[in-house]
């Protein structure tokens, strides 16, 4: 079934694990897909991979007005409109003691992730068409808190504030705006964190999440790009301003 079947959609983070698995979903389900990332290798060699027309990128800084800009612009003017925008782009932080958190980590993930999703939202909403959907890539790190992730941990917090009141906005041209909360993931990113918490905590991190997770195990990045296709598609017809909780039941 081609649930976006003639939709036009953009990707932020399309480079990443669960990026390209909602860039490969979507365009599987008839999309036209403008993937956005900062690495441009690996931008290109998606491309290359999927290689259809339906597939277009560019590179891009999320946290820049100009470039978000562009790339709002590109996929107007290559297709003629946006119907769903997937505002997917992140960073890690580090773990640290509030009284030595670094100031210049704390604004660096606030830029992608805050700000990111903000501009992102600011200049597609006013070029989508009506009835289409925005999906803000939060976190289960958005329903807690723990000592030490000072960045990460509220910026997630923040971007589903940021959802509630674009939703409201957004709702009189019937255009839904939800966020999406993966747990820990089976990827490079997740073992990037892992890889920190694990000497903070002396044992292997990996397992100690899979000890918090009921369904025992991280998602792999294709099932939360199944969750990212349901908000994006019709199917969703009637959710907005709404978190989706991927995460085994991590948060319950």
């Amino acid at each position: 079934m081609n649930d976006l079947e003639g939709k036009v959609c953009i990707i932020t983070g399309g480079a990443g694990s669960i990026g390209e698995a909602s860039v490969r979903l979507f365009h599987d389900h008839g999309a036209k897909v403008l993937i956005v990332d900062r690495d441009a290798d690996r931008l290109a060699k998606l491309a290359d991979e999927i290689a259809s027309d339906r597939i277009a990128v560019q590179a891009a800084d999320v946290g820049d007005p100009e470039s978000v800009r562009n790339f709002v612009d590109e996929a107007v003017d290559r297709w003629g409109g946006i119907d769903a925008v997937f505002a997917n782009a992140g960073n890690s932080g580090v773990i640290a003691p509030l009284a030595d958190y670094p100031e210049d980590v704390f604004d660096a993930v606030y830029r992608v992730h805050v700000k990111g999703a903000f501009l992102t939202c600011k200049y597609a909403l006013p070029k989508m068409r009506d009835g289409g959907s925005i999906i803000i890539t939060s976190s289960v790190a958005g329903l807690r808190g723990d000592a030490g992730v000072y960045a990460y941990i509220t910026a997630k917090h923040a971007q589903v504030g940021l959802m509630r009141c674009i939703a409201k906005e957004a709702a009189g041209r019937a255009i839904r705006v939800n966020t999406l909360h993966p747990g820990p993931t089976d990827n490079s990113f997740q073992s990037e964190i892992e890889d920190q918490l694990g000497q903070i905590i002396g044992r292997d991190a990996g397992t100690f999440f899979d000890e918090l997770i009921p369904l025992g195990r991280h998602a792999r990045p294709a099932e939360i790009a199944e969750s990212a296709l349901y908000l994006a598609s019709d199917r969703s017809s009637f959710t907005t301003g709404s978190l989706l909780v991927v995460d085994g039941g991590m948060s319950a």
